[in-house]
């Protein structure tokens, strides 16, 4: 085994992944030189390019011992308002793998009404009144 192949097992201690649609988030436990752990969340999103290539696109976010409770004091207030102010459910729809733009078809659907409407009055117009 050479010494970039032992830096790199020693550097992962432990891993955990998070698959949310286009997303994928990576919470890694590292190893530090000194022999310190440390937590780095990685969330990489899938992208595609015009020619249709894959390309992933990532941020990461180191995150060291000294600074875990202050981050999860905070983590855990922001989480806490947003449920309380929208609840847990989703309210977008666009987050939904079946979603369809409802704009779309609301106008799609107003368009198929007036033709309708249309064609009922032709169809009143060309009644014969004679014929009655």
């Amino acid at each position: 085994m050479d010494e970039k192949e032992n830096i790199k097992e020693r550097n992962e201690i432990c891993s955990r992944t998070l698959k949310t649609g286009s997303r994928t988030y990576f919470f890694d436990a590292r190893e530090t030189r000194a022999g310190d752990y440390y937590l780095t969340i990685t969330e990489s999103k899938k992208n595609f390019s015009e020619t249709g290539e894959i390309t992933y696109k990532k941020h990461k976010i180191y995150l060291y011992k000294e600074d875990f409770s202050k981050f999860q004091s905070i983590l855990d207030d922001m989480i806490r308002f947003i449920i309380n102010e929208k609840g847990r459910e989703v309210i977008s729809e666009r987050h939904q793998k079946d979603f369809k733009n409802h704009t779309t078809y609301n106008q799609n659907q107003e368009i198929k009404d007036a033709q309708k409407k249309t064609s009922e009055i032709k169809d009143f117009t060309n009644i014969n009144f004679e014929d009655i």
